[in-house]
């Protein structure tokens, strides 16, 4: 199984932005459905956003909608998210996670391969 490195983590202020980024070291997400979840302290595990591996299909928690984008870039075996208009409810550690199949999952369980997290902090 792919080790999934995630980047792109930080601190920012309420309203702004960030760009996570997912990549594999050592293997590829091809025919592999992506997930976004986050994890904020004292709290479970949240769904934030899948995509299916064509790229066509796209799932999102209802607390990101409008304000987050997930998209894959099959070329640079990358998967992305796109976090703007952040709110301090947002901070959490941000993890990676791939499913060995084409089609996305809100389901923690579904997905196989986890990375380590990145820590995004939004101040209010």
């Amino acid at each position: 199984q792919a080790q999934l490195v995630e980047s792109g983590g930080g601190y920012v202020q309420a309203g702004g932005s960030l760009r996570l980024s997912c990549a594999p070291s050592g293997g590829t997400f091809a025919g592999k459905a992506m997930g976004w979840f986050r994890q904020a302290p004292g709290k479970e595990r949240e769904f934030v956003a899948a995509i299916t591996w064509s790229g066509v299909s796209l799932f999102y928690a209802d607390s990101v909608k409008g304000r987050f984008t997930i998209s894959r870039d099959k070329a640079k075996n990358t998967v992305y998210l796109q976090m703007n208009s952040l709110k301090p409810e947002d901070t959490a550690v941000y993890y990676c996670a791939a499913r060995d199949g084409p089609y996305n999952s809100k389901l923690h369980a579904d997905y196989d391969s986890w990375g380590q997290g990145t820590q995004v902090t939004v101040s209010s």
